[in-house]
């Protein structure tokens, strides 16, 4: 609203990683695992065991059809620089939005229908404790995964050139390579119903075996202060999921889970219609990109 407030503010052979990382890639086990102690060892095999759910076969689960093989992306060399306690700390919150993205997508029960496109493109919600309200976008788009994922993450600051709901998006900081943080600026809405937003989120980006993860949730950090005349938006879980198509394998199934808190003074109503819209906005317009041709950058783990 152009009145709003703006506030100021089963188990697998081994756990392949990255330090501190936690990099899934089938067959093989860093020292950096075996060195841990206590809850750091169990939390990354928790969320180990959370991810092979999503890649096994199973009755029930929604990723049931896919092929298991060996990640496409080899894990190739390890990371040599020791992280800072800064740098560990976003490491957790980027795990931690992995984990509770892949509990609430894990679970079918509760989803309820909001909307759904002629090309077949949905958005499912569910109201959940302790998060509130969080949609699910279903699509299945005409590209491979790995030239989907090149885009959404190699590419991911080019995302203000061909999704208008966008302005910016910026890498602020690369811990390794599962681990980054970014701030994004959002567009107006038509007629300022929704004034500027930002945000400040932590991004981890999984692959296992034919199945990529990309998690995110909001996080502090201290060079990136709350902008003049822009609402500091709060994210997460969030999580988009590719996996190659059941029926055919040179389609992507496209999954996003959207959690977001846009803060200010606005109607529940206008808050649905504008996430369930700019989900089915963003496949679309991810399809225009693909079809116009985006710039190619090399996959690496």
């Amino acid at each position: 609203m152009r009145n709003e407030s703006r506030e100021q503010t089963t188990q697998p052979k081994a756990t392949a990683m990255l330090p501190a990382t936690f990099k899934l890639c089938a067959g093989i086990s860093y020292r950096h695992l075996r060195n841990m102690t206590g809850l750091q060892k169990t939390a990354a095999i928790a969320l180990s065991h959370k991810l092979q759910r999503f890649a096994d076969p199973g009755p029930g689960n929604w990723i049931s059809q896919v092929r298991r093989r060996s990640s496409l992306l080899s894990c190739r060399t390890e990371e040599k620089r020791p992280y800072s306690e800064v740098e560990m700390s976003y490491v957790r919150q980027g795990e931690e939005a992995l984990q509770k993205s892949a509990h609430i997508l894990g679970d079918l029960d509760g989803w309820k229908t909001e909307t759904v496109a002629p090309n077949g493109d949905r958005v499912l919600s569910k109201v959940l404790p302790d998060v509130g309200k969080v949609f699910k976008l279903e699509a299945v788009l005409d590209q491979p995964l790995d030239t989907l994922y090149t885009e959404l993450v190699d590419n991911m600051e080019s995302m203000g050139d061909w999704n208008p709901n966008v302005k910016q998006v910026k890498i602020l900081q690369k811990i390794g390579r599962d681990t980054m943080v970014t701030h994004e600026v959002a567009s107006e809405t038509p007629g300022n119903i929704v004034g500027p937003r930002d945000f400040v989120s932590v991004r981890c980006a999984k692959r296992r075996g034919s199945t990529c993860f990309l998690a995110g949730m909001s996080t502090k950090y201290s060079s990136m202060p709350e902008q003049k005349g822009v609402v500091r938006a709060e994210n997460g879980p969030t999580c988009i999921v590719l996996r190659p198509n059941a029926e055919d394998s040179t389609k992507t199934k496209f999954i996003w889970l959207l959690s977001l808190d846009l803060k200010g003074w606005l109607p529940k109503t206008i808050i649905n219609q504008v996430l369930s819209q700019t989900q089915l906005d963003f496949a679309q317009n991810l399809r225009t990109r693909m079809q116009e041709g985006a710039p190619s950058v090399a996959v690496a783990c």
